[in-house]
């Protein structure tokens, strides 16, 4: 279902493009609001081989992990996005060499390869999320694996911010 999208009536097609789409989310957000998608790094912490209440694919992601949390904002300091991601731990210094940029800007330095798999969305309200980002829920999110060479790279677990109706169009 996720792959095939969405009824129109319950997700609209610019937050479809969004949240289903296989492109990068930080250059997406980029694109629209027109200034530089950057990272404000929360915690990367060592997590071994717990599953960290992740979704159930960071089992494919090999352990021992690495999480990494960031906020996505504007240049301007407008929060956009929560994403958490779970690495290898033994790999994460190759792919993300300044662990404050981007996933998808340290990525594409590297020419890396990737394909992004959408596994799930979510829809929900959050009082968490409404205090960080200064917006009242819902919230649209989703969480997918980046493959690599036919492995799992990293599992991203992302939440958009409201804010993004001036952009995309409200939410149904």
């Amino acid at each position: 279902m996720v792959q095939q999208g969405l009824p129109h009536e319950q997700l609209a097609p610019a937050w479809q493009m969004l949240l289903l789409g296989d492109g990068s989310p930080t250059r997406h957000l980029q694109l629209l609001t027109g200034e530089p998608t950057e990272v404000d790094v929360i915690d990367m912490s060592l997590i071994g081989d717990d599953l960290d209440n992740a979704p159930d694919l960071i089992q494919r992601v090999p352990g021992p992990r690495l999480r990494r949390q960031v906020w996505l904002r504007t240049a301007s300091g407008q929060r956009l996005a929560y994403a958490t991601s779970w690495w290898e731990a033994s790999h994460v210094d190759e792919y993300l060499q300044n662990r404050s940029l981007p996933i998808w800007a340290s990525l594409t330095r590297l020419r890396t390869e990737l394909h992004r798999d959408v596994q799930g969305i979510y829809y929900g309200y959050s009082t968490a999320l409404e205090l960080a980002f200064e917006q009242q829920g819902p919230f649209w999110g989703r969480h997918y694996l980046f493959w690599h060479h036919g492995q799992p790279l990293t599992l991203i677990y992302e939440v958009f911010s409201p804010y993004l109706t001036r952009y995309l169009g409200n939410m149904p």
